[in-house]
């Protein structure tokens, strides 16, 4: 069940921005498996919204394949900046803002399992104009790290895969390129901060486990071992994230087990 503050904490975001004629654009933020998703959608539900998803505007695979090829291998990853299509979900946005009250959005969707988006045909809709847009992601709100913080490798991915870092200084600056999209476009952005990135590869196999119908120790060691090497994608971004290098207007502590520590605003933090 979702901490209601939380959903407090969204509709206060979408307040301080309506406006005739303007449907706020609000950005829910967090890493793998800190509950984003989750609460975007019950707070889209409860406050009268649209919610889209980062993770529905990846890049189709035949897309990501070819970047592995053109750009380096670890961008068939889904996930890390650059695989992500910011023009279908700035063209998205945009349709729901100018949406009529009959007129039925489609809702860009993709599965994780065959890796791929779906075909238009199996899209959800959204019937009208919404109160507001919420859309979570892990990499919303995220600032772009200096040249020096690139050039040493963060795990054994980066160590073994990117030693010259080819791909992590491509991922920055695909980051810095869609700032547009992913940071200044939003109204405002909740950041749901983990307590360390420790805690990350247990709330994704949990997540993983939801996704397959099983308990998390039903996916054995290999399968925690493939995200292990998933995981370590977004670690470098994740860590800056945790560290300050995010740009958000609530930022909410969560413990280990995801329960709210406190909400911070800018009027202080709300326990």
């Amino acid at each position: 069940m979702t901490d209601p503050r939380l959903i407090t904490a969204v509709e206060r975001l979408i307040e301080a921005a309506e406006r005739p004629g303007h449907v706020p654009l609000i950005g829910i933020s967090g890493a793998q498996g800190s509950g984003k998703t989750t609460l975007a959608r019950a707070a889209a539900q409860a406050l009268g919204c649209a919610h889209l998803s980062l993770d529905d505007v990846y890049l189709t695979r035949a897309e990501r394949e070819q970047m592995a090829r053109e750009v380096h291998p670890l961008f068939a990853t889904r996930g890390p900046p650059g695989t992500h299509d910011l023009a279908l979900l700035s063209a998205t946005v945009a349709a729901l803002g100018a949406a009529g009250p009959e007129q039925t959005t489609a809702l860009p969707a993709f599965d994780k399992l065959a890796d791929d988006r779906k075909p238009p045909s199996q899209w959800p809709g959204f019937k009208g104009r919404p109160r507001a847009v919420l859309v979570d992601g892990w990499l919303i709100g995220a600032i772009p790290q200096n040249a020096d913080a690139l050039a040493a490798p963060v795990n054994a991915l980066e160590r073994s895969e990117d030693a010259d870092g080819v791909w992590r200084r491509s991922a920055n600056a695909r980051l810095a390129d869609g700032q547009a999209a992913l940071t200044t476009g939003f109204d405002g952005i909740l950041f749901l901060k983990a307590p360390g990135f420790g805690v990350i590869l247990d709330w994704r196999c949990e997540q993983e486990a939801g996704l397959r119908g099983s308990d998390p120790p039903a996916l054995g060691k290999d399968e925690r071992a493939r995200l292990a090497r998933f995981v370590a994608h977004f670690e470098r971004i994740t860590r800056h994230m945790l560290a300050g290098g995010v740009r958000a207007d609530t930022v909410v502590r969560l413990d280990r087990d995801r329960r709210v520590v406190d909400v911070d605003t800018n009027g202080g933090p709300e326990r």
